[in-house]
């Protein structure tokens, strides 16, 4: 017996000296890779066969696989260990230097009229483990094991993250010849394995095949847009059933303000909360109206909070008025001002403030939102921001919030992220978890908010909008990318078709008049 460490002496090159012409080679590994057969090229090519299993369910189609298998190339493969094993035909994680050469193609040509002529493959088909070795048939035996994969990693070519890969060769006859018996016996036994040498063959042919530009581009494209794929799954977009698209409100959008509450409505499933901070005139008022109905159409209970002085703006829209220009969509949403957040008696357009069950919203809208930017407690009492989170939002049913403001950032970041708080209960960790951001959410936006007082203390000439925002870290942009939604003309006129809207007013340069002391002319005015 010899001990082979795969440090001063390589399993590969014991295999170099070992195998011989006329050889018959059996494995039962995890997985195999073209770049063990570029390794071992030479004598693989003089040998008389390849009887090759792998050890677990690999390239054989189950119920939830059999659909991705017929694919002609893989390009999205999930990571979980059998994906891993197949995917290693291509080459694993710790061969990249060996697929940086960029001669994979050529390998996989050799490979594959290699695996037409010689080799033949089968997988476990049970859950039931089995031992891994490898025997070389020939006038004598010879077995290696454990053999964890074929790989130039299990070569000793490469370095993996094993902490060590030490392999036992038997030279002794009896003893291999036990290993061949074994092999032979689950290699004739067609409940336990299946042949599996077209798909690999199919497989590698996927490396070398020439792919159309069409394909090729719907690669790129996947590449760059695969993290929003998740966000595409009937749980978090608009409901097409509810008939939203119909209503009169829909209809009246521009469609930026489509994008928007489509947007939003996608925003608030996943996230729970967002921000509409669209410039002034942008039309906030009515794509929150259809974010609004859309949940009045799945029967969801909705609350507007606003200013006293905004009140009858959105009371317009909830009754039966001549003015009401969407009365046909019977629009059900209680509005309420900021202030009767601090009252506990008295009515409110109609409704007694001691008996309203604040709890009860599942979708709460707050206008001009930059009101709840303070989190400041203060002895004794709540303040209307923690009244807000205690008594509407953390009580009573899972709420979400739709926050529209031209200015959600009125002097700090923490403005922000006081009112992105609401929207996540107070709970950062909650939103941390469905960004899969590195750091919290204080860290981020304490880091952004420390980037910003740098950038202002620079020379006028330093402190561009670049500066600013090459200081500031990925992971505020993945947030706010996440969770608001800011546009301004300049971007509407960009990136939509405006023939619709029509041109922006243009804004008039401000006039000054300066109005004199006296009109009498024999003083100094």
């Amino acid at each position: 017996m010899k001990i082979i460490d795969n440090i001063n002496n390589l399993l590969g090159d014991d295999l170099k000296e070992t195998i011989q012409s006329g050889d018959k080679l059996r494995i039962a590994a995890s997985c195999f890779s073209i770049y063990a057969y570029e390794a071992l090229k030479s004598e693989l090519s003089n040998i008389d066969e390849l009887e090759f299993i792998f050890t677990s369910p690999t390239f054989v189609p189950s119920a939830v696989t059999d659909k991705i298998r017929k694919e002609r190339r893989e390009f999205f493969i999930p990571q979980d260990k059998r994906s891993q094993n197949e995917s290693s035909l291509y080459g694993t994680e710790f061969e990249i230097q060996l697929r940086n050469k960029l001669n994979q193609k050529a390998i996989a040509k050799e490979c594959a009229s290699w695996i037409r002529k010689k080799a033949t493959f089968k997988s476990n088909t049970t859950s039931a483990p089995m031992q891994q070795f490898a025997v070389v048939d020939g006038d004598a035996h010879s077995a290696y094991m454990p053999i964890n994969g074929f790989t130039a990693v299990d070569l000793g070519y490469q370095k993996g993250n094993a902490v060590s890969n030490f392999v036992h060769k038997i030279d002794d006859n009896m003893m291999s010849s036990q290993y061949v018996q074994l092999f032979e016996q689950i290699w004739k036994d067609q409940g336990k394995v299946k042949e599996v040498t077209e798909a690999i063959v199919e497989h590698i042919e996927s490396i070398y095949q020439e792919n159309s530009p069409e394909r090729v581009y719907f690669l790129m494209l996947y590449n760059i847009f695969f993290e929003f794929l998740d966000e595409l799954n009937e749980d978090v977009i608009p409901n097409d059933r509810t008939g939203y698209q119909d209503t009169l409100i829909w209809n009246k959008l521009f469609n930026y303000q489509k994008d928007a509450a489509t947007g939003l409505i996608n925003k608030l499933e996943q996230y729970n909360g967002c921000i509409l901070a669209d410039s002034v005139g942008l039309g906030k008022t009515f794509t929150a109206l259809a974010v609004m109905k859309y949940y009045e159409l799945r029967n969801r209970s909705v609350l507007l909070l606003c200013p006293k002085k905004l009140a009858d703006n959105w009371l317009n829209y909830n009754r039966n008025l001549k003015t009401n220009i969407f009365a046909g969509d019977r629009f059900n949403y209680d509005v309420l001002c900021h202030t009767d957040l601090d009252r506990t008696s008295g009515e409110s357009f109609g409704t007694p403030l001691n008996r309203i069950n604040w709890g009860n919203y599942d979708l709460v809208v707050i206008d001009e939102s930059h009101n709840f930017r303070n989190d400041n407690p203060v002895k004794d009492r709540e303040t209307r921001y923690q009244k807000l989170m205690n008594k509407v939002i953390r009580a009573g049913v899972k709420t979400k919030v739709l926050m529209l403001s031209a200015t959600p950032v009125n002097n700090r970041f923490t403005d922000l992220k006081n009112q992105l708080a609401l929207a996540y209960e107070g709970n950062q960790d909650e939103l941390s978890e469905k960004l899969r951001t590195t750091k919290s959410i204080d860290t981020i936006f304490k880091n952004a908010q420390r980037a910003f007082n740098d950038w202002t203390k620079l020379e006028p000439e330093q402190r561009t909008p670049a500066a600013i925002l090459n200081a500031l870290e990925f992971d505020f942009f993945e947030v706010l990318d996440a969770v608001t939604i800011a546009r301004s003309r300049k971007h509407i006129q960009t990136f939509y078709d405006t023939t619709d809207i029509g041109k922006f007013p243009t804004r008039r340069k401000p006039l000054s008049f300066r109005c004199p002391l006296t009109h009498r002319t024999d003083v100094i005015s």
